[in-house]
């Protein structure tokens, strides 16, 4: 693995194309995917990654029909509840990232068992984006910094990018390195725009249920071919 390499974030996209392509239920194709998502991980801590963040459940997905909703938040809490033992023994910590009000009592109490469960393991830290969207969260950072300035704790005129990023989701992370999106789409879909503003993009044709580590890998193959230059010339 590349040194500069510290942070990866997906987009996994395809779960209900590949179960359409099957003849199946949408819920099936996130079903088939949760394996996916675990091979992902594994893969992670493989290479030592220092954050992987995945792209779990949107704000805009609330708008999705109410028994698929459903039936993503009982599989969120199924999985949480089987993977924290494997969370524990690669001694990944779990953080959450999203706007957590909206989820339901159940997967809201399982997941802030697991973050509390793995809060002391010192590996990969895997941030889970559940209820999130990047542009909401420019506005809670935007808010909470305003609310500074409003009781004088904050000095407008001393507000650079740095400050900023400290009140955003993902604060003290660095940001990705990589962005990996499945399904063939070229779109960040509302997802981490502010951090996302000079990752490296990966576009896997893959359906996410049938992604697996060694597509990973081609997407971090692909990144070592890349010569990152933040806006700057780079001499030959």
């Amino acid at each position: 693995m590349p040194k500069t390499l510290k942070h990866v974030a997906v987009i996994m996209d395809g779960n209900g194309r590949w179960a359409k392509s099957k003849g199946l239920e949408r819920f099936l194709g996130h079903r088939q995917g949760t394996k996916a998502t675990v091979a992902t991980v594994e893969a992670g801590v493989d290479i030592g990654l220092e954050h992987l963040t995945l792209f779990v459940f949107s704000s805009e997905n609330w708008q999705r029909p109410k028994i698929e909703v459903d039936y993503l938040m009982n599989l969120l809490v199924e999985m949480v509840a089987q993977e924290i033992p494997h969370l524990m023994e690669k001694n990944v910590k779990l953080k959450i990232i999203g706007n957590l009000k909206k989820l339901p009592e159940k997967p809201r109490k399982k997941l802030q068992e697991a973050i509390e469960e793995t809060s002391q393991n010192s590996g990969m830290q895997l941030n889970l984006a559940i209820s999130y969207g990047g542009r909401a969260e420019i506005v809670d950072a935007a808010r909470k910094i305003a609310e500074l300035a409003q009781k004088g704790e904050l000095k407008p005129e001393t507000l650079d990018e740095a400050e900023f990023a400290k009140h955003l989701y993902l604060q003290g992370a660095p940001d990705p390195d990589l962005v990996i999106r499945t399904g063939g789409e070229y779109r960040l879909s509302n997802y981490l725009l502010w951090q996302a503003a000079y990752s490296e993009f990966f576009v896997s044709d893959v359906l996410w249920p049938n992604f697996t580590k060694e597509d990973f890998a081609k997407a971090i193959e692909f990144y070592n071919t890349r010569q990152r230059r933040f806006g700057k010339v780079v001499e030959e």
